[in-house]
């Protein structure tokens, strides 16, 4: 396709492939990352499940930041057993 300078609707009919947009994904794949980029399976929808790496950094503060939530709902369940413990010791209805 370079060589002859064809485009992607002549290379498609040329090579018998069937969608024009399949020659332009992989002139974009052999450009950016050789022929070794040929090699890698892609067929078929990325796994959106896949849980991402974050960075040590980022991965540290939000597990600091679940610590401290997590403390604040224990401690905010207990100031509200108090407060209705209190409630029924004066004979008050809570709502």
């Amino acid at each position: 396709m370079l060589k002859e300078k064809l485009s992607y609707c002549e290379t498609a009919r040329r090579f018998e492939v069937s969608c024009d947009k399949r020659i332009k994904d992989w002139e974009r794949i052999y450009l950016t990352e050789g022929p070794e980029g040929f090699v890698v399976e892609r067929r078929g929808r990325g796994s959106k499940d896949r849980p991402r790496k974050l960075p040590k950094e980022v991965e540290e503060d939000l597990l600091a930041e679940v610590q401290r939530l997590r403390a604040e709902n224990e401690y905010l369940k207990n100031l509200q057993a108090l407060v209705l413990e209190r409630e029924r010791r004066q004979g008050k209805r809570p709502w």
